[in-house]
């Protein structure tokens, strides 16, 4: 079974030396590699949890949404990932946590709350799985919810260029233009329960989807 969140995003000095320095270094190849310019910093919370949601084009969107902020960010892993002690560690040290594939979403959601309960900023793709072309797919709900619950904001992210770096199914990476638009903080209100109804968890998607396209499109025709 995978280990309590407790336990993997360590506080210790060493983990947060650890993801400081390899952050660095990533970022800095990102940005050099795919001249990367992101507009909207101000938009980021400068203290507290938030939800971030980016689209997803590309294996390359994960590095690139590290960029965005120097305080750490937390991202779901697949649990095979943690095989190995040593691995795990250093998964956990750059803000990883792992999740069982095919086992239940509520384990998953839980995981999630309990970083945000944290007050770390968390990254959840809410198209799911890396998408293909320039309309943003369905969403689920997930985004939404552990905002709602943990009772932080949604922040939406547009990508433009990172199918051009990594598309899919290539095995290498390629020099090309990379822009990223940040959009302003959605809030997902929670009822007098303390747990969201479907119709604002319905609401918050959709704002969600809307906004997502919107942001996605302006990135994508800055990148030319």
């Amino acid at each position: 079974m995978p280990k309590p969140v407790t336990q993997l995003a360590s506080e210790s000095w060493q983990s947060r030396a650890t993801y400081v320095v390899f952050r660095s270094a990533i970022c800095w190849f990102t940005r050099a590699f795919t001249r990367l310019r992101i507009d909207g910093r101000e938009n980021l919370p400068t203290t507290g949890a938030y939800v971030i949601s980016p689209v997803h084009r590309s294996y390359v969107d994960t590095p690139i949404t590290a960029c965005i902020t120097t305080r750490r960010m937390m991202f779901m892993g697949k649990q095979e990932m943690w095989k190995y002690p040593a691995a795990g560690w250093l998964f956990s040290a750059l803000g990883g946590f792992p999740v069982q594939r095919g086992s239940a979403d509520r384990e998953a959601l839980k995981r999630c709350i309990t970083v945000l309960e944290r007050g770390e900023p968390l990254v959840l793709f809410p198209e799911g799985e890396r998408k293909d072309g320039p309309l943003v797919h369905p969403l689920f709900d997930g985004a939404a919810y552990v905002a709602a619950r943990a009772d932080v904001p949604i922040i939406p992210v547009g990508i433009g260029g990172s199918a051009r770096v990594m598309p899919r199914h290539a095995k290498f990476i390629f020099p090309r233009k990379v822009h990223v638009v940040i959009g302003a903080p959605i809030v997902a209100e929670r009822s007098e329960s303390g747990r969201p109804s479907r119709a604002a968890l319905a609401d918050v998607s959709r704002q969600l989807h809307d906004d997502l396209q919107r942001l996605f499109d302006l990135a994508e025709a800055r990148v030319g």
